[in-house]
């Protein structure tokens, strides 16, 4: 029993690993980008939903459509501001600005929001629900409902509409994508604002269980980078499946090793896929459901 409720925890917080990962992977199918700055959207989102909360009395769940609007409007001001002049340049000019960019933003919530830790106090989330001996934890399970409609959501959009079939042309082939008549930089645009929008949603999602700190991206964007290589850097299906993987393996080494050694779960996982199989498990050059 204590084995699959460690599942069942997994599963719950491996949902929002998948969404945060998936902001990640849909970046680097289109712009081919590796964005250090991620985590640093995802704590902007943390922010958004507990002053919604703190100021305006509204819980995080209902503030989400606020969260990801404002988040949007962060990913492609990014995109027009600081990484369209630098497209053409080295690759690792574009890891370096957005390294610099996320100790722009930490250093930034640093000064307005001082590193103090806050939280979401929701008292009709405090009591677990049970079910068949099986606890569980309220904010995990709904961050999971959430992030799951999300990002079916976003696979609905990307294989079904024009414009989604256009973010996933332009991954595959940027000159194609522009001679069939996609306009790619309205493209790079939607596509950063989507990125922006996860990392801010999945932050709002957790901010009800997790601590809200300047430094509370950092957690999670390491995760994200170990979920996107699992899955498959530009695999939409594959980012979700690692994140679920990633969340049980955690669980489960919380439940079988003492301490931080859990997290030697995660990282033998991620060996183990660079070793054999570098491409992920459903490597795809397309960004977001291409496979």
């Amino acid at each position: 029993m204590q084995v699959l409720q460690a599942i069942i925890d997994g599963l719950l917080i491996g949902g929002v690993y998948s969404l945060v990962a998936i902001g990640l992977t849909l970046i680097f199918g289109v712009m081919k980008i590796v964005n250090f700055a991620h985590g640093a959207l995802l704590m902007l989102g943390m922010y958004i939903a507990y002053w919604a909360f703190t100021l305006c009395g509204l819980n995080p769940y209902l503030s989400l459509p606020v969260t990801f609007g404002l988040m949007f409007a962060v990913g492609a001001l990014i995109q027009r501001v600081i990484l369209q002049p630098i497209e053409e340049g080295p690759d690792h000019n574009q890891l370096l600005v957005t390294l610099g960019l996320m100790l722009i933003l930490e250093n930034l919530a640093l000064l307005l929001w001082s590193p103090d830790f806050r939280s979401v106090r929701i008292p009709w989330l405090l009591s677990p629900w049970s079910a068949c001996s099986l606890v569980f934890d309220r904010p995990r399970l709904l961050a999971f409902a959430f992030a799951l409609c999300l990002a079916v959501a976003l696979f609905a959009f990307l294989n079904r509409t024009l414009l989604g079939k256009a973010i996933r042309a332009t991954a595959q082939d940027k000159e194609g994508a522009w001679l069939i008549g996609a306009n790619v930089r309205k493209v790079k645009y939607i596509t950063c604002g989507l990125g922006a929008a996860c990392a801010g949603v999945a932050g709002a999602l957790i901010a009800p269980f997790f601590y809200t700190s300047p430094i509370a991206g950092g957690a999670f964007l390491l995760r994200a980078f170990v979920i996107a290589v699992l899955g498959g850097l530009g695999s939409f299906p594959g980012a979700f499946l690692g994140g679920l993987i990633i969340g049980v393996g955690e669980s489960l080494g919380g439940l079988f090793l003492p301490g931080t050694l859990k997290e030697l779960i995660t990282y033998g996982i991620f060996i183990g896929i660079l070793l054999f199989k570098p491409n992920g498990l459903l490597g795809s050059e397309a960004a977001g459901g291409g496979r």
